[in-house]
């Protein structure tokens, strides 16, 4: 079965067309997806520019992570949750579209690195400055807050390509 192909058997289905014709679903999930990446960026944000060294300079990194990586995750759980709501209510716009596809790798990435960004914050290994760490954690930190722009950029171009 092609992608376009199961795009369209998708689209038949009624859970598909039950979201389309609830006037008010699709707008929820896009408001909700919306908060949610307000959410997941200020939480990102803090956590890179903590990894980069131009915030939270009094706390420690492992108190910056827990306070924050909590509200990170929680955020990705209910983007992946609407997107799902949303990509199965408009299976052709998403599935068949190379932007979608980019940023589907880019949240996988965005995922990874953001499990790569645990390990020296949770064990606080940024304040020693023998830290193996040292050198990697502010090319990461900005890698991974530009990975979760592009995400944005390309979730928005999604309606445009």
């Amino acid at each position: 079965m092609s992608l376009v192909q199961f795009s369209d058997w998708l689209y038949a289905t009624p859970i598909s067309s039950f979201i389309r014709d609830a006037g008010w679903i699709i707008p929820a999930a896009q408001s909700i997806h919306i908060v949610a990446i307000a959410v997941l960026m200020g939480s990102g944000i803090v956590l890179n520019l903590k990894l980069v060294g131009l915030l939270a300079k009094t706390e420690s990194a492992r108190a910056v992570f827990q306070r924050y990586m909590p509200w990170l995750w929680s955020a990705l759980v209910v983007l992946l949750s609407t997107g799902v709501v949303l990509t199965t209510a408009e299976p052709n716009r998403e599935l068949t579209n190379w932007v979608f596809w980019t940023k589907m790798v880019l949240v996988l990435i965005g995922f990874f690195s953001t499990l790569v960004i645990r390990i020296p914050m949770q064990r606080d290994e940024l304040a020693g400055g023998a830290s193996a760490w040292r050198f990697a954690v502010k090319p990461l930190g900005l890698l991974s807050l530009s990975i979760w722009v592009v995400i944005i950029v390309c979730g928005r171009w999604i309606a445009y390509a």
